[in-house]
């Protein structure tokens, strides 16, 4: 989970631009969390809660809305908003 949430977080600042070098900085000023963390953490939340997973994601995107989400997970995350 760190992992992930760690390697989503170096990479926010990479992933319209690839770089070829393994010479990067891993955190700087501009790095932030993506989409990818917020559903990773939504759903390690509804195993450990036992929400029902669609509510969850709802709910997290509703608390996140500038996540960097894509179009049709906006449109589905929004349909019958439920939070």
């Amino acid at each position: 989970m760190i992992g992930a949430l760690a390697g989503d977080i170096i990479g926010s600042v990479y992933e319209w631009h690839n770089i070829k070098t393994k010479a990067f900085p891993l955190f700087s000023s501009k790095c932030f969390f993506t989409d990818d963390s917020i559903l990773t953490v939504a759903l390690a939340d509804t195993i450990l809660s036992g929400t029902p997973y669609v509510e969850n994601l709802k709910k997290f995107y509703h608390w996140y809305t500038n996540g960097g989400y894509g179009g049709r997970f906006c449109h589905c995350a929004q349909s019958q908003r439920i939070y």
